[in-house]
């Protein structure tokens, strides 16, 4: 099984490793393995991409670089996996069963666990409390920031 980073995970990520006085990026790769598994395969869902980029482009013109620069190595170290028919049919499910019960979540929440269930592997998460309202969804819960 693999895991797929939720969005969290990567603003955690990033606030940790630009805070003055932050842990290496490596050092921060190395926690996040200890708490995933060293042996999972991990990406990201296609719209933690798009979170991600959307935060590059509203970045003020003093920190988008930095910002672009860590979002890039992210992206080339997380592929994105594809929202496909299959993740937009488990998707379409989940979504109906959390409006039927009145326990609705972001959109881009839905979307990540759908392309997680959908090829079989769990969430890593700093936001469990959305995602455990899904049912039959692995869930692992992250935290890098102290």
């Amino acid at each position: 099984m693999g895991t797929l980073i939720d969005t969290s995970v990567f603003i955690d990520l990033e606030r940790a490793f630009t805070r003055s006085g932050a842990a290496t990026l490596d050092e921060l790769a190395d926690r996040l393995a200890q708490q995933i598994g060293v042996d999972e395969e991990v990406a990201m869902a296609a719209v933690t991409a798009s979170e991600l980029l959307h935060g590059v482009h509203r970045a003020s013109p003093q920190q988008r670089p930095r910002r672009e620069a860590f979002v890039e190595m992210v992206i080339a170290a997380f592929p994105p996996q594809p929202f496909d028919l299959l993740a937009a049919r488990v998707h379409a499910g989940i979504w109906a069963d959390l409006t039927n019960r009145g326990q609705e979540i972001g959109a881009h929440d839905v979307q990540i666990a759908a392309t997680a269930l959908s090829i079989g592997w769990q969430v890593a998460t700093a936001n469990v409390r959305h995602f455990e309202r899904i049912p039959g969804l692995g869930i692992r819960a992250v935290r890098l920031r102290d």
